[in-house]
């Protein structure tokens, strides 16, 4: 078997070819990356629910819109917490019930008492479900052509406009995926 450099960190951004329609214009967090597998959530699929339907002590800290997000296809009935801790708490300054993924973005201990991180946390997105892929599945399909995969950005988890994000992720990139942004939603009304 082929070594996987990890993308742990890095956004996958569906492109406008990706055929699933639990991916269409996703744009996934990669919370882990390995020979193993990969494991992500979606960043821009709202729901209606409040978060404090059904994890109440943490409604407080989310941030806006205040609903779950829709994190993928698999294990709709679990929950998972991304947050942000300003300035990227290293190892030993991190918060209990914190653990980082990538740079300043980190999975919350969602049974942790809430008040240990209140007053560490930027920003917080609660999750139902994750997209997940086998051993080689992500691989395969980035080499289909399915995903680009760019930097993410703390503010990425957060986002107050997520039906927006897949546009503007692609945006700020420096090169021809910029372009890819005004790719229409439906290209047969071109």
């Amino acid at each position: 078997m082929t070594e996987v450099s990890s993308l742990t960190g890095r956004l996958l951004v569906a492109t406008p070819a990706l055929a699933d329609p639990n991916f269409d214009r996703a744009v996934v967090l990669l919370l882990d990356h390995d020979e193993e597998g990969s494991l992500g959530v979606v960043l821009n699929r709202p729901t209606p629910v409040d978060v404090g339907d059904i994890l109440a002590g943490w409604a407080e800290l989310a941030g806006e819109p205040g609903v779950v997000f829709q994190g993928g296809p698999v294990s709709l009935d679990s929950a998972l917490g991304v947050a942000v801790i300003p300035g990227g708490a290293s190892g030993e300054r991190a918060p209990l019930g914190w653990r980082r993924v990538h740079g300043a973005i980190g999975l919350v201990d969602l049974e942790a008492p809430p008040e240990l991180l209140a007053s560490a946390l930027g920003s917080l997105r609660i999750f139902a479900g994750y997209a997940g892929w086998g051993p080689g599945q992500l691989e395969d399909e980035l080499g289909e052509g399915a995903w680009y995969v760019v930097e993410s950005e703390p503010g990425d988890v957060s986002s107050p406009a997520p039906e927006r994000l897949w546009r503007e992720v692609l945006r700020r990139q420096r090169n021809e995926l910029a372009m890819v942004a005004t790719y229409p939603d439906d290209p047969s009304l071109n």
